[in-house]
């Protein structure tokens, strides 16, 4: 073969055009498994969010649910969790934040739960173009429990039967303020005999009986198996009385005025009252013993503003024929309650609250483990008065309500449904 013929077949295969898709195919292709790689680990990153984000919804209202049953924090972080968990949320590789109320967005209220989930994922394909290390997808989610009103007398008890009882022959007046009862048992809520009581809603946890005297103006029945009430003065510390063996004031038969100069007056003994008796404002912590109750005896006239009664182990009697003017602070640790019965006294305790026309108690009977007999026509002024107890009879003629703005008083907030807003 001679040098032109070779040169010749040089020439030929440089001008050539065979086999150049096999060339380029081959010179772009780990560029093409590259992006290939990275679009697919990109779509598997969204595919992962839309999951961890159905995790945090799922969450979010599973915290809500404990929530609105009265769980603690902790027991709506272990629900939140839970149902994270179980709906594809991997904590393994992730993080948690359950909030509530919520710390971001427009639903940060008492009545919300927070979840903040992240889920961090390995980089294959995109590590090449930025590195090592993972890639943080982050959701959040917020539910929130709807209120279906605001209660004026809640019953505590979750399992008595007539664990709020209207009876006798008198007329009770609820306005824009309903009643709850945590109740299970099947005769929770009970409205009987000749009473007659208007009222916006009655809830019960169970079932409930009650007569044609039983008016309700925004509700069509008695809602049953509702959702407990949660304590709305369940966090609030009860007074120490560790002081007040070494520091009681005896109170005699007829008192003018009771200075409370040190914010907290112990009384050890002798609290029937009688005559004009005037407290300063403060804590007073009833330490008497069983034998001796809170008594505001017959033609007593009583008044204090700012003041708390607390009954660290005896019950409190107002006699029907005494007056009373007393409103319960506004503000500070024992805001909005007027009547604090101790948690550790046993249920077969008694409190009998009587009053008549000229009676004004305004502020929270708060008596959570104890029974509360209520009777008379009376209540708080512009009839801004909560009674929340283990379990309670009304007999009276009183006109509740419950807005009631600048009292100190906590909502008691009725639960409805759960919504994710957002």
């Amino acid at each position: 073969m001679t040098n032109l013929h070779r040169m010749a077949l040089v020439r030929r295969f440089l001008r050539s055009r065979k086999g150049n898709i096999a060339i380029i195919s081959a010179l772009m292709m780990p560029a093409i498994v590259g992006f290939c790689g990275l679009a697919g680990e990109t779509a598997y990153w969204y595919y992962r969010h839309r999951d961890i984000q159905g995790a945090a919804d799922l969450g979010a209202f599973g915290g809500a649910a404990v929530l609105r049953s009265g769980g603690s924090s902790t027991a709506i972080t272990s629900a939140a969790t839970a149902d994270a968990v179980t709906n594809g949320w991997r904590q393994a590789n992730g993080s948690i934040q359950v909030n509530s109320p919520p710390t971001s967005g427009s639903w940060q209220n008492q009545q919300s739960v927070q979840v903040v989930l992240t889920e961090n994922q390995t980089r294959y394909f995109s590590k090449l173009f930025n590195g090592a290390g993972t890639v943080p997808i982050s959701v959040r989610s917020t539910a929130t429990v709807l209120a279906a009103g605001k209660a004026c007398i809640l019953g505590l008890n979750t399992s008595a039967a007539n664990t709020v009882w209207f009876q006798g022959n008198a007329t009770s007046t609820l306005t824009n303020c309903n009643v709850a009862t945590n109740s299970s048992n099947a005769l929770g809520f009970m409205q009987s005999g000749s009473s007659t009581a208007f009222m916006p809603c009655a809830y019960s946890s169970g079932g409930e009986q009650h007569t044609a005297g039983l008016h309700l103006t925004s509700c069509g029945a008695v809602v049953q198996h509702h959702p407990v009430t949660p304590d709305p003065y369940a966090n609030v510390p009860e007074p120490s009385v560790a002081g007040c063996a070494a520091a009681p004031v005896t109170a005699p038969a007829l008192i003018v005025n009771i200075p409370n100069t040190t914010g907290v007056t112990c009384f050890n003994a002798n609290v029937d009252f009688k005559g004009t008796v005037n407290f300063a404002p403060g804590v007073y912590v009833i330490n008497s013993g069983a034998a001796n109750p809170l008594i505001f005896n017959s033609g007593a006239n009583i008044t204090g503003t700012g003041v708390t009664f607390y009954l660290a182990n005896t019950t409190i009697q107002i006699n029907g024929t005494s007056h009373s003017t007393l409103t319960a602070p506004t503000s500070g640790t024992y805001h909005g309650l007027l009547f604090f019965g101790s948690r550790n006294l046993p249920a077969s305790n008694n409190n009998v609250l009587n009053g008549n026309a000229t009676t004004l108690m305004t502020g929270a009977a708060y008596f959570p483990t104890q029974h509360i007999d209520f009777l008379g026509n009376f209540t708080g002024a512009g009839g801004c008065m909560q009674v929340v107890a283990d379990t309670i009879k009304y007999t009276g003629s009183g006109t509740f309500a419950s807005t009631c703005p600048g009292t100190g008083q906590n909502d008691i907030v009725v639960y409805g449904n759960i919504s994710l807003v957002e």
